[in-house]
């Protein structure tokens, strides 16, 4: 018997609740560790840097904004970028070098040491992103990632990894990462800074 919409959206809920609570039975003290890192950098001087393709561009902008801005608690802006969103920027390296290059040679020209890089990637095999990873390994940047699945390359490659193991496709392993974004930028907020 075909199921019906509803059967469908009940499904794909359960789906993405076992993803979540599957990753955080396994990465809690992860996301402390990342926070840790993050705020540590920021406490310093440094930055967080952010990137990633498609819906994981968009977390990107989203947990940029949630920090340069507010979440839930009002405090001073905090220094992060989302790498996605200099349009000038990704074209001319895309149309110079290659669409691998984009994040690679943001991360070379505004990251420095004791930065960190948050490596979005659902697969985490995007070229362009293990790029970026790259870059910052090369100039002493902390390097984070959030995958899903079997983690790709990133998953062992970053310094941190935050891996949504049960995410069966790229929607349900991108409900976790907004989870995890909104969890970093708050748990920093309330306890780290």
């Amino acid at each position: 018997m075909k199921p019906t919409p509803r059967d469908y959206i009940l499904a794909t809920y359960d789906e993405s609740l076992a993803a979540k609570k599957a990753f955080i039975d396994s990465n809690i003290e992860t996301i402390v560790k990342a926070c840790e890192l993050i705020s540590s950098a920021m406490k310093n001087g440094h930055k967080l840097m952010i990137c990633g393709n498609g819906g994981s561009a968009a977390d990107a902008q989203h947990m940029a904004a949630e920090m340069v801005g507010r979440m839930l608690i009002e405090r001073n802006p905090l220094p992060a970028l989302a790498l996605t969103t200099d349009t000038s920027n990704i074209t001319a390296i895309a149309n110079d070098y290659s669409y691998d290059a984009i994040f690679e040679k943001q991360v070379q020209g505004l990251g420095q040491k004791g930065d960190v890089l948050l490596a979005i990637s659902t697969s985490g095999n995007s070229k362009n992103v293990i790029k970026a990873v790259e870059a910052a390994k090369a100039k002493g940047i902390t390097t984070i990632s959030m995958t899903g699945g079997s983690g790709g390359k990133l998953k062992d490659f970053c310094d941190l990894n935050l891996n949504v193991e049960l995410g069966k496709n790229s929607s349900r392993i991108q409900e976790t990462h907004i989870f995890i974004v909104h969890s970093l930028v708050d748990v920093m907020d309330r306890f780290f800074l």
